[in-house]
């Protein structure tokens, strides 16, 4: 199939590159001129394991190319794809007007029967209004499809090569034989491909991802209550996600979620359910339990020094939201720094690979490291805020010469209690003893 995809962020890119892979000819669309060229010329704009590989196959055999030119990207295409951003608003609502704006423009060039599908995360009702967008400039047949994604960052690939679902708002016969085409070669291990009204698909996603927000939060809750009792959340943990009707996943406690979708899909629906007088209260107590996590680790560090960090310097191990991603949008380490700068402390970051994103926000204010060691030269103490591989298992006596003070506070909970401290480090971790 000839298949077209506006926006080459994470979603689009990775959506773009692995239906390539089944045998479709995709171009993908973007205003970034500089961005285009650069995928043109074979050079991978994000940080996503296993995308190079297929990106370059599906290069070289002319299967996946890139344009700047609307008009050229979608005249071909039997299926367009929208994966663009919806960032959120003051207010917390999703902010349409990139989809709608491209709506309005694909409306203006359309000749023939397409299916436009949403691909990016949308409130509820958006299909209607790409829908109206469209109509108001094209007269033929068209339909509109929601097809939200499931991608995790750091896994997405395998993600959308193997779905555990896939998810398909639509209201019409025609559109649903071409999107069962479509994903029929990601599906043939049996996993279910679910089609719905697109009203129930759009509010799916946001449903999803607010469910395991309140997951991860509840836990973190609970890890609270731990510290204050003396109990270890390790042990509840394992206590409760034995029940198989509450799971193992999505229960380690931490320093809060961040990233591009649990923080903006919770506020969105929250915001929806404002506009139709609904209080959603789990949600709201969800997000503000959330901020207040992020920051969690600063009175630990600044009760270690007696409540004065001004003139202190402090390491930070990790940059990125979740490990095997360059992505820093919300990320917890962000919030923990700023609040350390605050207090009039200096840190010195490192990160495998959120060290670009983060000088675009941080400038000179912090300072970077060539490695996770040399983050550690001079430093009254070390902070870990994200729970990358490497820093797993450090030479912990490197670690302990490095430092100014053995003391380390952990955010992801990567080291054993009782060793860690044997070895003689002070050392604070989440909802543990």
């Amino acid at each position: 199939m000839k298949l077209a995809v506006i926006g080459t962020g994470y979603v689009g890119l990775v959506t773009g590159t692995c239906f390539a892979e089944t045998g479709n000819y995709v171009t993908c669309i973007d205003i970034d001129e500089n961005k285009v060229n650069k995928l043109n010329g074979g050079e991978i704009t994000i940080f996503e394991p296993g995308l190079e590989k297929l990106f370059a196959r599906n290069q070289k055999n002319e299967r996946l190319k890139f344009t700047t030119n609307l008009t050229e990207g979608i005249k071909d295409a039997e299926i367009i794809f929208l994966a663009l951003p919806t960032p959120p608003g003051e207010d917390g609502s999703a902010d349409l007007s990139y989809v709608l704006g491209v709506s309005d423009q694909i409306g203006k060039l359309l000749t023939d029967y397409k299916v436009i599908v949403d691909k990016s995360t949308v409130p509820v009702g958006t299909a209607e209004k790409v829908h109206t967008a469209i109509a108001k400039n094209y007269k033929g047949e068209f339909d509109v499809v929601s097809n939200p994604e499931f991608l995790r960052e750091g896994v997405a690939v395998e993600d959308f090569m193997k779905p555990d679902r896939v998810v398909i708002g639509t209201s019409s016969d025609r559109a649903k034989k071409v999107m069962n085409e479509l994903y029929l070669p990601f599906v043939r291990q049996g996993n279910p491909i679910i089609f719905m009204d697109e009203r129930s698909a759009e509010l799916t996603k946001y449903a999803a991802n607010s469910f395991l927000a309140a997951k991860i939060t509840f836990m973190n809750e609970i890890a609270q209550l731990c510290e204050l009792l003396g109990a270890d959340v390790d042990q509840v943990r394992k206590g409760i996600g034995s029940d198989d009707r509450i799971g193992k996943r999505f229960l380690f406690p931490g320093i809060g979620y961040g990233g591009s979708c649990f923080p903006k899909d919770v506020q969105a629906l929250a915001k929806s359910a404002q506009e139709v007088n609904y209080n959603f209260q789990m949600l709201n107590a969800v997000m503000d339990v959330n901020e207040k996590q992020k920051v969690h680790l600063v009175p630990k560090v600044k009760k270690y020094f007696n409540e004065e960090l001004k003139g202190k310097h402090i390491a930070v191990w990790g940059l990125a939201f979740k490990p095997n991603t360059d992505d820093v949008r919300e990320a917890p380490a962000f919030y923990i720094i700023e609040a350390l700068l605050e207090e009039g402390a200096t840190v010195t970051a490192f990160d495998p690979e959120a060290m670009a994103n983060t000088k675009k926000h941080f400038g000179d204010r912090i300072q970077f490291a060539g490695d996770q060691y040399e983050a550690l030269a001079n430093a009254d103490a070390l902070i870990i805020a994200t729970e990358w591989s490497e820093f797993r298992t450090p030479d912990f006596e490197r670690v302990g010469k490095s430092l100014k003070n053995k003391a380390i506070f952990d955010g992801r909970n990567l080291f054993d209690v009782n060793h860690t401290r044997s070895l003689g480090f002070h050392y604070e971790s989440i909802g543990r003893p």
